[in-house]
């Protein structure tokens, strides 16, 4: 591995040497470097909700530097640029044009304004005692101060007290010299490691897995991918090292260097051309409130065989990325066994679950605010004797289990709420009939043995959901004295939840998005 050096990085600014999109991304913080970030900054710089967008879970978040204009809020009338670090721009030039400014110097690294705000906390120190001042806002909806380096003489005279890391201690005297000494050197990074061979053969393998020629497999690739875009996945076959990846979609073959194809959504059109589903190394540190793990190991591949492929059915024609037809799970993969699809979503029901927790909603404000503090989870059981009937009612109630999309006017929103309403109350009214034939007339009846019991096996059979103001988490077992309430999820409910606060939640959308998200979950609660 090599050090880029300060020189280095001179040279580029003034356009000496050529500089890949693949460098700026394949770089990371130094190991003397790299500790300090991860214990003082990425904590609140690590998400969407990163103050002034200044993500240091990468060191091409902190190239990029900052922005004034924010991730989270609830209510801007036209969707936002969307500013994800490795999709949507590859260089600092790139993210120069889309509104970011710096916080390095590269010609005077002191007056940089993350070496002028690590200062602004050594001269004033946090204030002794047992509560800080009110002059500290920790609230989600803040007012932020994003000073450009010509505002922060400014700011500093505004609010003395607001050094980094903010309404923390300071760093210590050795953490505050090695993060100075690195800035007033140019900040240099350091090449990540490329996989090991071992690793290289397993991306191998399970590239080609994805990227089969049949409509089965292209189906099946398809679905996979749009619940598993938001993991961390890993290898978990004895002696495979922890590493992780994220499956992107890619205008290259395995083999080439990725080219990723940065959509709005999963399920939006990738284009015309023909595109390959690609395992990627992750690039940024790994953080516990987003971070969702997948294990990748040879008995996966062997499952997903017996669910997708060896599964008796047909495809006769792939589903195309018409927002009507890709946004609405039970029409886009109609062709797949309902069983396949909802024994793969169960086989990691707590990734699932956690999605809507963990994923693009990131701090849970959308999604956690119409939940319980504390709930029991279960299933009801995959192996449903009726399962053929099953698929068939939801295909002809597919209309009725529309999901929201992105729209452009809060009038728009109310009326469609409206909407979802009357196709929720048909949903529910054939749901109850359908119910009451399989029930009635000896057919069976409503009682404990209708819920999934892990086969006997898997853990994920139960769920314990806690909540605490805009955070959760998700705990395998009953845990904890019996609550108020519980919820019993069935293949629809789930897929719908999936869709609504995972695949299809769009963090850069508008008021209207952000509404019929909120009422639809209302609906699926």
């Amino acid at each position: 591995m090599h050090i880029i050096r300060f020189t280095i990085m001179a040279a580029l600014a003034i356009g000496l040497l050529p500089f890949s999109s693949s460098a700026f991304a394949d770089t990371d913080y130094p190991p003397q470097i790299k500790p300090i970030i991860e214990q003082r900054c990425m904590v609140c710089h690590g998400c969407y909700d990163a103050p002034c967008q200044l993500k240091l879970d990468a060191w091409a978040g902190l190239q990029r530097g900052a922005n004034k204009d924010e991730v989270y809020d609830g209510g801007r009338l036209r969707a936002a640029n969307m500013t994800r670090l490795f999709e949507d721009a590859q260089t600092t030039d790139e993210w120069r044009q889309k509104g970011f400014y710096p916080v390095l110097n590269d010609t005077d690294p002191d007056a940089g304004t993350l070496s002028r705000i690590l200062e602004l906390k050594q001269q004033h120190p946090i204030p002794s005692g047992d509560k800080l001042p009110d002059s500290f806002d920790f609230s989600l909806d803040r007012d932020q101060q994003c000073p450009k380096p010509d505002e922060f003489d400014s700011f500093a005279s505004d609010y003395p007290l607001w050094g980094m890391p903010y309404g923390l201690p300071g760093l210590n005297g050795d953490e505050h010299e090695k993060l100075t000494r690195w800035l007033r050197d140019g900040s240099p990074g350091m090449a990540r490691p490329a996989p090991t061979t071992a690793e290289q053969a397993e991306i191998d393998r399970w590239e080609a897995f994805f990227n089969g020629d049949s409509l089965k497999r292209q189906l099946m690739a398809r679905y996979i991918y749009e619940h598993l875009f938001i993991g961390d996945l890993y290898f978990s076959d004895p002696g495979e090292k922890a590493s992780y990846y994220k499956l992107v979609r890619s205008r290259t073959p395995p083999g080439e260097p990725i080219d990723i194809i940065a959509t709005r959504r999963p399920y939006d059109s990738p284009g015309k051309d023909k595109f390959y589903y690609r395992l990627q190394p992750l690039r940024f540190t790994v953080l516990d409130k987003r971070h969702m793990p997948y294990s990748l190991s040879r008995a996966r591949m062997q499952r997903w065989q017996a669910l997708f492929i060896n599964a008796d059915y047909e495809v006769t024609d792939l589903p195309s990325y018409e927002t009507s037809v890709a946004s609405n799970p039970f029409i886009a993969f109609h062709d797949l066994p309902v069983q396949s699809r909802y024994k793969f979503m169960l086989d990691e029901a707590r990734f699932t679950i956690m999605g809507f927790i963990k994923g693009p909603v990131c701090r849970g404000q959308v999604a956690l605010n119409v939940i319980d503090d504390h709930f029991w989870v279960v299933f009801l059981d995959p192996k449903d004797k009726g399962a053929n009937q099953t698929a068939k009612f939801l295909a002809r109630e597919s209309k009725n289990l529309r999901l929201p999309t992105a729209r452009s006017s809060i009038l728009i929103s109310l009326l469609q709420w409206r909407n979802y309403s009357r196709d929720q109350l048909k949903f529910l009214r054939a749901k109850a009939d359908y119910v009451s034939q399989r029930t009635g007339g000896g057919h069976g009846k409503l009682d404990l043995d209708l819920i999934w019991d892990g086969d006997g096996h898997n853990d994920n059979a139960t769920l314990t959901i806690f909540r605490h103001n805009d955070s959760a988490s998700v705990v395998k077992g009953f845990v904890g004295h019996q609550p108020k309430t519980a919820w019993v999820i069935d293949y629809s409910l789930l897929e719908r939840i999936h869709y609504l606060l995972v695949a299809g939640f769009d963090v850069f959308g508008n008021v209207a998005h952000q509404l019929e998200t909120r009422l639809y979950m209302d609906f699926l609660r």
